[in-house]
């Protein structure tokens, strides 16, 4: 198997053995990169000289005799919106086109504390606006396992690199199922953790009280490795939890007899396709044949939540995105005065989707449509996320499908706003609770993945990756690596 298909632990062992090199490691990840990324369109930045010598450091320390981390060496990709020193972050955007941060995230110091190597940053819908990085200024990302179809948003970039194999890992930014929705759709796990587990310092926002960082990986026990590097306080966000971060690939091994796992009636509706509730009704089998104790539970509130996530999260960008005005920095656009200069920057600078969620959330906030709106929103969302806590009291996670369909061709739906938005009525639920969420693939069905969905309680990401992984190993999808073209 080449290199660029092994997990992170398989690469650390062998590095630890001086079986191979950290550079022999970023090498193949590049030459799979030139090889499959034209039809892919993964990346919009391929750092390939500052990774070499990322590596050629992790060689040094290991010649030196020095121990060496998890994440040492070993190649990842990071979502366009995550601040990098020193490397364009252009959230997908024509308005940060040419924007260089002059720091990094918080992740990306951990990361890089932790030797991490990273190869680029991954393509996105605009300001994670999207649901199948077909809202990119910069291209359209293509899903590896058939590239008529799309990879899922807005974190399709990362996910799309981490199944072709052109990354190891990668991190993506999740606000109403963007790290999980594309891993379900390109056969990959994608964790979001609980709001603030992990530090948003740094994450350029799209909507502060819903957007979180996670991991996306090839399998579950990568995903805690990368967990383990990232998750922990940040003095620097304001959001950030007082809480230590356990060491997530202790209870792995631990399995799910006793378990008890809750399935919500309402995530089953007629809305599913054939072949994610199949995917589902067998995840749910598999468990039951290792002890899982299976309980139906009610979540009542689920219906509302995409109309109170569109309301909210709206509301939230219109605000952040206030800042693009092309003063400070960003694109700037030519006018006879500064409101005229402020027009044509913004109509420049920002895509359609961006400025439909801009007007709607603007709408929402404005006078004499607050209380109606976006107040009323803010109960449903209370609402919601009594619906969790109460289900919490009889169950340890709860398993739903991630998506209620398969990936969609390129092009279906982006026409059709609604149906686009459609897609996250399984994943929005969560960030509007907080809580953490894991998507697990679960097979593929007519050449295209599937995955499952478990969800914790706060601060419990421990639980939904001991889920995950037991799993994971009951079936027969493990590491597998997508064509990278059309099949």
């Amino acid at each position: 198997m080449s290199l660029y298909a092994k997990t992170i632990r398989e690469l650390n062992d062998k590095l630890k053995q001086k079986e191979i090199s950290a550079v022999e490691i970023v090498e193949a990840a590049l030459r799979r990169i030139d090889a499959v990324e034209t039809r892919i369109g993964a990346f919009r930045t391929v750092t390939s000289d500052s990774a070499l010598a990322q590596a050629k450091a992790v060689d040094a320390k290991i010649g030196r005799g020095e121990p060496i981390s998890p994440l040492a060496g070993i190649p990842g990709a990071i979502k366009d919106n995550i601040c990098t020193f020193g490397v364009p972050t252009t959230c997908g955007s024509k308005i940060l086109a040419q924007f260089v941060p002059p720091y990094n995230a918080t992740v990306m110091d951990r990361l890089a504390a932790k030797d991490a190597v990273i190869i680029g940053k991954t393509n996105m819908d605009e300001f994670a606006m999207g649901s199948s990085t077909e809202n990119s200024a910069f291209g359209t990302t293509r899903n590896p396992w058939h590239t008529a179809y799309v990879p899922g948003g807005s974190s399709g970039g990362s996910a799309a690199a981490v199944a072709a194999g052109e990354a190891i890992w990668a991190l993506g930014s999740d606000t109403g199922g963007s790290i999980r929705q594309p891993a379900a759709y390109c056969g990959v796990v994608g964790l979001k953790p609980t709001y603030g587990r992990v530090s948003r310092y740094g994450l350029v926002a799209y909507a502060s009280s819903l957007d979180q960082i996670g991991p996306i990986t090839r399998d579950v026990t990568d995903c805690a490795l990368v967990l383990n590097a990232i998750a922990g306080y940040d003095p620097q966000d304001s959001t950030s939890v007082k809480a230590d971060a356990p060491d997530f690939t202790a209870a792995l091994a631990a399995g799910v007899k006793g378990l008890k796992v809750g399935i919500p009636r309402e995530y089953f509706s007629p809305g599913l396709s054939d072949n994610v509730r199949a995917a589902a009704q067998d995840a749910i089998k598999r468990l039951t044949a290792q002890g899982a104790e299976i309980i139906e539970v009610s979540m009542p509130h689920t219906e509302y939540a995409l109309s109170a996530y569109y309301l909210i999260a709206t509301a939230e960008a219109s605000s952040n995105l206030a800042r693009y005005d092309g003063v400070g920095y960003g694109h700037r656009g030519s006018g006879n005065d500064i409101i005229a200069m402020y027009k044509k920057t913004r109509t420049e600078g920002f895509g359609e989707e961006v400025r439909r969620r801009i007007m709607l959330g603007t709408y929402a906030l404005s006078s004499g449509y607050y209380d109606a709106y976006y107040l009323k929103a803010l109960k449903v969302r209370t609402l919601v996320k009594r619906d969790f806590d109460r289900a919490f009291e009889q169950v340890d996670v709860l398993l739903t499908p991630t998506t209620p369909t398969q990936a969609f061709r390129v092009g279906e739906k982006v026409n059709d706003p609604l149906a686009m938005y459609l897609e996250d009525v399984l994943t929005v639920p969560i960030n509007l609770a907080g809580i953490p969420a894991i998507s697990v693939p679960c097979g593929l069905a007519d050449g295209m993945p599937v995955g499952v969905q478990f969800i914790g309680k706060p601060l419990d990401e421990a639980t939904i990756l001991r889920a995950a992984y037991a799993l994971e190993q009951s079936g027969e999808w493990q590491n597998r690596i997508a064509p990278a073209g059309e099949v």
